[in-house]
């Protein structure tokens, strides 16, 4: 007796189920380039001499209110800048012997 060449056919996905990872991958998508807008926006700081004085002055009181050292990190959190605009102002008082670091920390000289 001649065989039979039998072929099994895959069952053909749902329609949802298609969908759903398409969705995923898309949110992914969206959610990547608004963290990249972020970033670049975040990265701008104006470069002038009375700017750098303001952050400066706000790196001074924040060390000052903490009368501790502090962490870039922690600077820009308490006086509510950005870690960039507190290397800034930070800068100006170095430059001015107003702080001194040690170890990763800032205080006031």
């Amino acid at each position: 007796m001649a065989e039979k060449k039998t072929t099994k056919k895959a069952a053909a996905p749902k329609a949802a189920e298609k969908k759903a990872p398409a969705v995923k991958e898309t949110a992914k998508a969206v959610v990547k380039k608004a963290c990249a807008k972020k970033a670049e926006k975040k990265a701008e700081v104006a470069l002038n001499a009375e700017n750098v004085g303001f952050k400066a002055g706000d790196v001074y009181q924040a060390l000052a209110t903490a009368e501790k050292a502090l962490t870039v990190k922690e600077i820009a959190k308490a006086a509510k800048i950005s870690e960039e605009e507190v290397l800034v102002g930070m800068g100006w008082l170095f430059k001015e012997g107003k702080i001194k670091g040690e170890n990763g920390l800032i205080a006031l000289a």
